[in-house]
C-alpha cells in the first residue's frame, strides 16, 4: 500500500511527508533546576565532564535507569540536573537528536 507506513510494532499510520521533518524538543525546566550542557569527555564508569549553559564545568554521572538505553558520546547536548548538596556535580537525564540540537541551535538556547 503505497504511502502508508508499517512500523516494528506492525501498526499502520500515513507515511511523513517527504523531505519534512517532525521535530519535538523538550525544553529544560528551570524550576526543576535542568541546565543544558555538552558533554567533553568521558570519564569511565559511568561519569562524563559536562559543559554547562551556566558556565559551570560539571562531572555528571548517567544514572542507571538510562545506561542500557541511551549512548552518550562526546559533543552530545544532554539536559543535567545539579545536585543539591554538591553542585559541582549533576545527574544526565536527557539526550537530545541532531535535528533536536540544530533546532536548539537556530532558537538560540546553546549560546552561553
Amino acid at each position: 500500500m503505497a504511502g502508508y507506513n508499517n512500523n516494528r510494532n506492525g501498526r499502520r499510520g500515513p507515511a511523513p511527508p517527504e523531505g519534512e521533518q517532525v521535530v519535538r524538543v523538550r525544553i529544560p525546566k528551570k524550576e526543576e533546576r535542568e541546565v543544558l550542557a555538552i558533554v567533553e569527555s568521558l570519564l569511565g564508569a559511568n561519569h562524563l565532564k559536562l559543559r554547562c549553559m551556566d558556565g559551570v564545568v560539571r562531572m555528571g554521572r548517567i544514572p542507571g535507569s538510562m545506561k542500557k538505553k541511551i549512548w552518550i558520546h562526546e559533543g552530545d547536548v544532554v539536559i543535567a540536573v545539579p545536585w543539591d548538596f554538591q553542585d559541582e556535580k549533576a545527574d544526565i537525564i536527557w539526550k537530545y537528536t541532531r535535528p533536536q540540537v540544530d533546532w536548539l541551535d537556530k532558537k538560540g538556547y546553546l549560546r552561553t
